[in-house]
């Protein structure tokens, strides 16, 4: 009975620890992740594939036929000669598929218009090629004997010229063995030249500048007036042109120079012999 009741007695413990190990929930059928439903069917990948088919098709045909063919060329932001001239330049794209033009290319065609400093494409569906131009902005003419230029701030040669044409312009005189082609650019003092005289397009000086010389070292507009406006070099000449707009209004009606070489002490005078500096009122920042 003893030996019993001592058996029962260390029993109980045990069946006390292994109530205490608890088993994992069960979860119910409808907790599951069922991965499949998450995937697409077979029917829906099918679908997408013939769509996708369907759209490389219909862009394929689209690049090879008449669909979105260009029948029309619309020039916006030159004049009615250059728009002509930009329309003739970009002839091959008529007939080609909008979608299948070669932009790059015909960028490259439209910058070789001398006119033209740059141009944009976009296609207008469904027949039009649109093209948006920056024509050059012309500054000077180029003399050189008895033959005439237009040239450009950029330095670039846009046009040739009758005698006497573009008379409100100022001119740039050329050595007999500067070559000289339209659509070509300027280089060495032809260019700073019209450098020079370019910032005057947009604010004139009160006389109109007559003639530029340019040389290695010094850049000289000779004004209408007669005055001969030194500028030194290629430096601050935004900055020197403002001196001389202030300065030539006090110097009017004389004949003479104007050196605006060293801005903050412009000096005028009839000849070496006669300098006067001038005061500028207030700051010389363009």
């Amino acid at each position: 009975m003893a030996g019993g009741r001592g058996s029962r007695t260390r029993s109980r413990p045990r069946a006390r620890a292994a109530s205490a190990v608890a088993a994992p929930p069960r979860r119910a059928a409808g907790d599951r992740l069922e991965l499949s439903r998450l995937a697409p069917s077979g029917r829906s990948l099918l679908t997408a594939v013939l769509i996708l088919l369907t759209g490389l098709g219909l862009y394929a045909a689209a690049r090879t036929t008449s669909m979105f063919a260009v029948d029309r060329i619309a020039v916006a932001g030159a004049s009615p000669d250059l728009a002509v001239e930009l329309q003739t330049a970009l002839r091959p794209a008529v007939g080609e598929s909008l979608l299948g033009l070669d932009l790059v290319e015909l960028e490259r065609r439209a910058e070789r218009v001398p006119m033209v400093a740059f141009a944009t494409f976009d296609r207008a569906f469904p027949h039009t090629l649109a093209v948006a131009v920056v024509p050059e902005v012309p500054v000077a003419v180029l003399r050189q004997g008895s033959s005439s230029w237009l040239a450009s701030e950029g330095g670039r040669v846009v046009a040739e010229l009758g005698k006497g044409e573009r008379q409100g312009l100022p001119r740039v005189w050329l050595k007999r063995d500067v070559d000289v082609r339209v659509g070509e650019w300027l280089t060495g003092p032809q260019r700073r030249a019209l450098a020079a005289v370019a910032p005057l397009v947009e604010r004139p000086l009160p006389t109109a500048v007559a003639a530029v010389v340019a040389t290695e070292g010094a850049l000289v507009l000779e004004l209408r007036s007669g005055v001969e406006l030194r500028l030194g070099d290629a430096t601050d000449v935004a900055v020197k042109l403002e001196v001389a707009r202030r300065v030539l209004p006090r110097i009017a009606g004389q004949a003479g120079y104007l050196d605006v070489s060293v801005p903050e002490r412009p000096v005028a005078g009839h000849d070496l012999n006669s300098q006067v500096e001038v005061e500028v009122a207030g700051s010389s920042d363009p």
